[in-house]
């Protein structure tokens, strides 16, 4: 096991109900920016819970983020908040809200010009500061209500960059299952996808003799395997949207990643197929991961085996086959949940292509995967076999 730093200040507030919480955790007198998406907390009853819990508080509002949140809408956010002398936020909605409110969070509090240099410029630019925050999770997908991490678009140069910061961390999120109850089965399945997806890039690696942590990471593999469809079968079904929920938290809070060398490409690679065609993130997920899995698989031999053998019982034939059967397993889960694999379902072409290798060697994007061995040449190759 590799050497490690664990930190992950988040408390975690869980059940039905729990909304009401909101009293006790958020300041007594706070001015509190509400952030939230496109309104569908207006129809499930969760903005009425949040405003009767917040009653002792000032409460701005402040709605219209975007999935895959963007760059020129959050910096409207920033001057309301800090107009309106802001000191607590709150975020109410899905991963992509809460990505939002954390550089919202930043950059009211950045010093140092235009705040996107979190982002474009993360080598030289940290946070140092922000704007503390809670959240009220109504998707689960993204893991972001207990993490530091953040992905955000900018419209106007087609670009999607992360950042993070030990100061991006939310104060408490309160996952409430019934507040999923309404999802669509495109936002359950992306969900599953994205989560799926998460643990794959901490776990597909190579063996560094850290069984709890691969234990971990199958354990929440084999739980969405399990609830993901119950879950798309009826989202009222508490018991299953329950477990679905808690297994995406914990697959992007840090735990399984200590210890363990993470992967990162097929995100780094769907980044760019969201920001130039505005594909769903996760179906950008399951378009590359599979071909990402191929093309590296004699590095990943190891762990495909074990995972073919732990998640899928895939025993029979030579090493070649095993893994060939591993990887269109995952593909067939994928497209269980409806989520089609290849690029050519999303109008997707070499274009496209050449245009992504062409902006990561502009970038200078390179070395990417757990063994820093993918360049823009392989990212090329790997989006081919994609189509």
């Amino acid at each position: 096991m590799n050497n490690f730093k664990f930190y992950n200040p988040v408390k975690i507030i869980f059940g039905k109900g729990q909304i009401a919480e909101l009293a006790n955790e958020v300041p007594k007198g706070a001015r509190v920016l509400m952030t939230y998406g496109g309104g569908s907390i207006k129809k499930n009853g969760v903005y009425d819970q949040v405003l009767a819990a917040l009653s002792n508080n000032t409460v701005v509002e402040f709605g219209g983020i975007e999935p895959n949140p963007h760059y020129e809408t959050l910096m409207k956010a920033v001057k309301l908040g800090q107009e309106q002398n802001i000191d607590f936020i709150l975020s109410v909605g899905g991963g992509s809200v809460l990505d939002g409110t954390k550089f919202i969070a930043a950059a009211m509090k950045f010093e140092h010009g235009d705040p996107w240099k979190l982002l474009s410029e993360k080598a030289t630019y940290k946070a140092t500061a922000a704007v503390p925050f809670g959240a009220v999770l109504t998707l689960p997908a993204t893991g972001s209500e207990m993490n530091s991490g953040a992905v955000i678009t900018r419209v106007e140069t087609k670009e999607k960059l992360s950042f993070g910061s030990p100061f991006t961390f939310p104060r408490f999120s309160v996952l409430d299952p019934e507040t999923c109850f309404t999802l669509p089965p495109r936002q359950i399945s992306n969900g599953i996808a994205d989560a799926f997806t998460h643990v794959m890039e901490q776990y597909l690696t190579y063996p560094v003799n850290a069984p709890l942590q691969d234990r971990i990471a199958e354990g929440i593999l084999l739980t969405l395997i399990e609830e993901g469809p119950k879950v798309l079968k009826n989202p009222s079904d508490y018991d299953a949207m329950a477990n679905f929920m808690w297994s995406a938290t914990m697959a992007l809070n840090g735990l399984i990643s200590t210890g363990v060398p993470a992967d990162w490409a097929t995100h780094m690679i769907g980044h760019e197929l969201t920001a130039l065609h505005g594909i769903d993130h996760a179906r950008t997920l399951a378009i590359v991961l599979p071909s990402l899995l191929r093309y590296k698989s004699e590095a990943k031999k190891e762990k495909l085996l074990q995972y073919g053998e732990r998640i899928w019982n895939i025993t029979e034939g030579n090493e070649a086959e095993r893994i060939e059967a591993t990887v269109q397993a995952t593909v067939n889960f994928f497209e269980s949940l409806e989520i089609p694999t290849k690029l050519k379902d999303y109008d997707v072409n070499r274009d496209t292509i050449k245009e992504i290798v062409d902006r990561f060697q502009k970038r200078g994007v390179k070395n990417l995967g757990e063994r820093a061995d993918i360049q823009a040449e392989d990212v090329e190759k790997i989006l081919e076999m994609s189509l």
